[in-house]
């Protein structure tokens, strides 16, 4: 017999929607309402801040459990269940070294929103309009003196090459660096993993690994992959995101992710 699934993780950008977007699709909110209501656990595990998540999920968001910042941080109904910080003695070379990177944008994020430095008009209608995200600009992101969860830092077009090339190496052995979608290098604590997060919030709710489920398309999601006994990589995911996961789905702009969750039993 099936072993019924009592919680859904799914990633937002490229996996449930376009990289960047606002909104859910009426589908997939109507699965979550369905599937909440059934005492399945829905969780979104992503890269972006609880404020940008929330945002997306707008009209189920009380419905849902926050993964943040890749993992540092975790929310469900008004409560904290988890925030990790970074150490701030590692913070001046990093943010030191992502200013001096050319045509790069660099996100703070604090349990306050977001910091950035940036004048750039382009960037700040992203965040603005396409990620929603609680921000303030400000001379000096280590001068504001608050507790960093992550450290982002964006080129559009694509950022992978350098961040495979360069930050990664750099800074491997200081933090939890990652690829967050084609345009995003992200700097955690190096406890901080989707995967482990998904970990925390299954042992909170002692729901076990074979009872999880879980959809990934980058990097970022491999730990996702490995920490669900059902995982999904969308066929559009990365390589290594197909090779984590136990099976695939078809892409985000075929609603993968909704036609998978909609013949679950709640």
């Amino acid at each position: 017999m099936p072993v019924k699934i009592k919680l859904i993780a799914t990633d937002i950008d490229g996996t449930l929607i376009q990289d960047s977007t606002p909104d859910l699709y009426p589908e997939i909110e109507e699965e979550i309402r369905r599937l909440t209501d059934a005492g399945v656990l829905f969780a979104c595990a992503s890269g972006r801040q609880y404020a940008s998540i929330r945002n997306v999920f707008r009209n189920v968001a009380d419905r849902i459990l926050y993964i943040a910042e890749n993992g540092a941080h975790i929310r469900y109904r008004g409560e904290d269940l988890s925030v990790t910080r970074m150490d701030p003695a590692e913070m001046e070379e990093l943010i030191g070294t992502l200013r001096e990177l050319p045509d790069c944008e660099m996100v703070v994020s604090t349990p306050q929103g977001s910091l950035l430095e940036t004048k750039n008009r382009e960037f700040l209608d992203l965040m603005t309009w396409g990620y929603h995200n609680e921000y303030r600009v400000v001379e000096d992101v280590l001068a504001e003196g608050l507790p960093i969860l992550k450290v982002a830092v964006y080129r559009k077009g694509s950022i992978r090459e350098l961040g495979e090339s360069r930050l990664i190496p750099a800074f491997a052995d200081r933090f939890q660096v990652c690829v967050a979608g084609e345009e995003w290098v992200d700097f955690m604590d190096p406890s901080v993993d989707k995967g482990r997060a998904l970990q925390t919030v299954r042992e909170r709710f002692r729901i076990l690994r074979e009872e999880t489920m879980a959809f990934g398309d980058n990097t970022n999601d491999i730990g996702l992959m490995r920490a669900a006994g059902e995982s999904y990589a969308v066929a559009n995911a990365r390589p290594e995101v197909r090779e984590a996961a136990r099976h695939t789905c078809p892409p985000w702009w075929e609603k993968g992710v909704w036609q998978i969750v909609r013949g679950l039993e709640g």
